[in-house]
């Protein structure tokens, strides 16, 4: 019956339309966490140079909580090394999986353009 088929094709519209903006939101995620993590390096860059610019003997301080704690000059340039390492290795997974969703996204896109234009010529579409 026709009814029931334009129901059924309607259904399928709908459940892919949600995959696809189930996939936009990933991207919109990613963006966001990819800028946080691009901000924490354009810091941690600065603080580098800054740690760089110390004579040997300069005294280092980081906050803890609300109090300023003496640390090592050394400690402190190998730990703002780690921290750029690991932020420069989040943006490039944040990126990976930027890229994967982008590409499903357009793929999904794909095929909500063919179902609709098998919606609008009658036809079955192809799965």
């Amino acid at each position: 019956d026709a009814r029931r088929a334009q129901a059924s094709m309607q259904q399928q519209l709908e459940a892919e339309s949600n995959v696809f903006r189930r996939y936009q939101k990933q991207i919109e995620q990613c963006q966001e966490a990819r800028q946080r993590l691009y901000t924490q390096r354009t810091e941690n860059e600065l603080v580098a140079k800054e740690l760089s610019l110390l004579e040997g003997d300069a005294e280092v301080f980081k906050m803890v909580g609300p109090l300023l704690v003496r640390q090592d000059s050394e400690e402190a340039r190998g730990n703002v090394t780690k921290r750029l390492e690991y932020i420069t290795a989040e943006i490039k997974r944040t990126e990976d999986q930027m890229k994967e969703a982008e590409e499903n996204a357009n793929k999904q896109k794909e095929k909500l353009m063919a179902m609709m234009q098998a919606a609008r010529g009658g036809q079955v579409p192809r799965q």
